[in-house]
């Protein structure tokens, strides 16, 4: 049976799967109850500094986007950090982490751009026996209107200037979650790194309103008749999450650098294609709050049977063997190419694929008097389209033309392996080398 055991940045924990800072860490009772249901670690939810605890809305928190299922898709909230005081969550850290010694319990931090209070609060954190910081750059609502959350992980400066505070007067392993609220998340990334940064986290929420209330005029959630921009997380921010892990993951000046993985997390494959791109860990947030904590052990049974289907033995067997994968457009091979297939025994005759293909795409779908349903293949681009809107899992496939065949769209015939070009080879290219520049009929 595979080993789910975890070593991110020196911080041990049973299984990969973490509770992300929010709401489901926000108490010693929820903890307590996510520990005992299999969680590996949790961030507990952002403390800030001693002094009048902070003050949340109480009317609604969360807005929301639903499938034509109901399904939550994505959740938007304008809940600020803990408003819990500080000394009682210092002193519930201190009892959890003494009574689950085998868990990964590290502790979000947010305070002003101000090294004595981030030093304040190191030394009382440092007391709990908590296995690390996260430093908590990415709220975009509420805290970075008071000049912390985003407003400092968009400026590279000071991401680097507090790592290096942080880890001046702490030894516990430092953790820095980035905001996607930015043009390129890979210079937070490099200025946590140079700042001395054990790892960064990566994404936080992304600035949204999810609905206006049509009948009051309002975005949503409303509070007394206002509303506005918050936090989007869950499923649909998933592949803006991965690309992001991928970019700092390849980048030469990040690579690297520990990745603990956010957003849209729900299953076991979410979390393994994160880990595949070059993340370490898993946290979950959304996830757990919409099916409760129990979701951990279809997670890590999926997890495990996976691994033990592919034979791996172990998490790091497979973290980052997608990343060398991921390239740019220009790398692309544009000799490779594939055409849609219908099986004609599994299409229930829907025309769905027709319909998106005649209207939308490039007439490649032919439909008879009977409705069936052929590919042409002289139109045919290899958008696949088709196969993302057909209803009946695997009736459409995309085959490629092997070396020796003729693309009957282009009348270009299909060159061997060795024989392959990029944009950068190509001869459309008006800033390609000539020299390697060749056509082929096309």
């Amino acid at each position: 049976m595979a080993d789910l055991t975890t070593d991110f940045v020196g911080i041990k924990s049973p299984n990969p799967f973490w509770l992300a800072s929010a709401p489901p860490t926000d108490k010693e009772y929820n903890v307590r109850r996510a520990f005992e249901a299999g969680w590996g670690g949790v961030v507990w939810k952002t403390l800030g500094e001693e002094g009048p605890p902070v003050v949340n809305v109480s009317g609604p928190r969360y807005g929301a986007i639903w499938g034509a299922d109901r399904r939550l898709l994505g959740l938007n909230n304008i809940e600020l950090i803990t408003d819990r005081p500080l000394q009682t969550n210092l002193d519930e850290i201190k009892r959890v982490k003494a009574d689950y010694p085998d868990r990964a319990v590290v502790v979000s931090l947010m305070v002003p751009l101000d090294e004595d209070a981030w030093r304040k609060i190191l030394d009382r954190v440092g007391e709990t026996g908590a296995d690390g910081v996260e430093l908590n750059f990415g709220c975009p609502h509420g805290m970075a209107e008071r000049g912390m959350g985003s407003a400092v992980g968009q400026v590279p400066e000071y991401v680097g200037q507090i790592t290096q505070w942080v880890k001046k007067h702490s030894d516990l392993p430092c953790i820095v979650k980035l905001t996607p609220n930015i043009t390129d998340i890979r210079q937070p990334a490099l200025a946590a790194k140079q700042g001395g940064a054990d790892a960064v986290s990566m994404i936080n929420t992304i600035n949204s309103i999810t609905s206006v209330n049509l009948d009051a005029m309002c975005p949503e959630p409303m509070i007394d008749g206002l509303g506005t921009h918050g936090g989007y997380c869950g499923p649909a921010v998933k592949p803006i999450a991965m690309n992001m892990v991928a970019e700092v993951a390849r980048w030469e000046k990040t690579a690297g650098i520990p990745i603990s993985a956010i957003g849209g997390i729900s299953t076991w494959r979410d979390a393994a294609e994160f880990m595949a791109l070059g993340a370490g860990n898993a946290q979950v947030c959304t996830a757990a709050m919409t099916y409760g904590f129990r979701i951990v052990k279809e997670m890590c049974s999926g997890l495990s049977q996976w691994m033990d289907e592919q034979g791996y033995t172990k998490t790091s067997d497979f973290i980052g063997m997608a990343t060398p994968r991921v390239t740019d457009w220009q790398h692309l091979n544009l000799d490779y190419v594939t055409k849609a297939e219908i099986d004609q025994d599994l299409c229930i005759s829907c025309g769905r694929c027709f319909a998106a293909c005649e209207d939308t795409s490039h007439q490649a779908i032919a439909m008879s008097e009977d409705r069936t349903f052929t590919v042409k293949d002289d139109e045919c681009v290899a958008c696949n389209l088709c196969v993302n809107v057909c209803p009946v899992e695997g009736c459409i496939t995309m085959r490629r033309l092997e070396p020796g065949e003729t693309d009957l769209r282009t009348g270009m015939t299909i060159p061997a392996e060795d024989d392959k070009r990029t944009w950068l080879e190509h001869p459309n290219n008006p800033m390609g080398d000539p020299l390697t520049c060749i056509s082929r009929g096309q």
